[in-house]
């Protein structure tokens, strides 16, 4: 029997290494872009734990004011606090305005001047869990919680807390959300 003609049987095996490898390549570019997402994700979680302990830190720092930081509505994205937080009077409204303002990313600039720091459309709260009741034989302290919003890039499980709640699109699942609870204790309580 004399031996099959191998004509062509090389640009077949080129052929199909060239579809392997171009499946291998589109396999790499969406393993680069999910790995992209998280590290976005990752950044705007590493950004709000900053802005929720720089609250944190504002309150412990004017105990005898805490109920003064209670927000009505959340500060940061389409609050009312002014551009320049030097004209507020030093204390709570000074520290809810700058507070406002690294919510808004005014920490690092565009080259066009636009505010690009901290969180896509982030939003802070404070919240009073426990009213402070200095009375005899009672003695409870204060506990606030606060929190930090954001948008997230991709659906997920929409979160427990209220900050923000119903700012992120219809089923709140592209919403991210962090608080922490503190205790403003009564040191003249017996």
């Amino acid at each position: 029997m004399p031996p099959l003609p191998s004509a062509g049987l090389s640009l077949v095996e080129v052929l199909v290494t060239v579809v392997v490898l171009a499946f291998g390549l589109l396999g790499i570019a969406a393993l680069q872009a999910k790995v992209q997402v998280g590290s976005i994700e990752a950044y705007q979680r590493a950004q709000a734990v900053v802005l929720v302990d720089d609250m944190r830190a504002r309150i412990l720092g004017n105990p005898a004011h805490a109920a003064d930081y209670v927000t009505e509505t959340p500060l940061g994205k389409s609050d009312t606090q002014p551009a320049d937080c030097t004209t507020v009077a030093v204390g709570t409204a000074r520290d809810q305005c700058e507070w406002s303002q690294e919510l808004k990313g005014a920490a690092e600039q565009s080259g066009a001047g636009t505010a690009t720091g901290a969180m896509i459309d982030a939003r802070g709260c404070v919240e009073q869990l426990q009213a402070p009741d200095p009375a005899a034989g009672v003695c409870k302290p204060g506990i606030y919680r606060v929190s930090v919003a954001w948008q997230g890039l991709h659906p997920t499980r929409a979160p427990g807390l209220a900050c923000g709640a119903n700012q992120y699109g219809a089923d709140d699942a592209n919403r991210r959300a962090i608080a922490v609870q503190l205790a403003i204790g009564l040191p003249s309580c017996i």
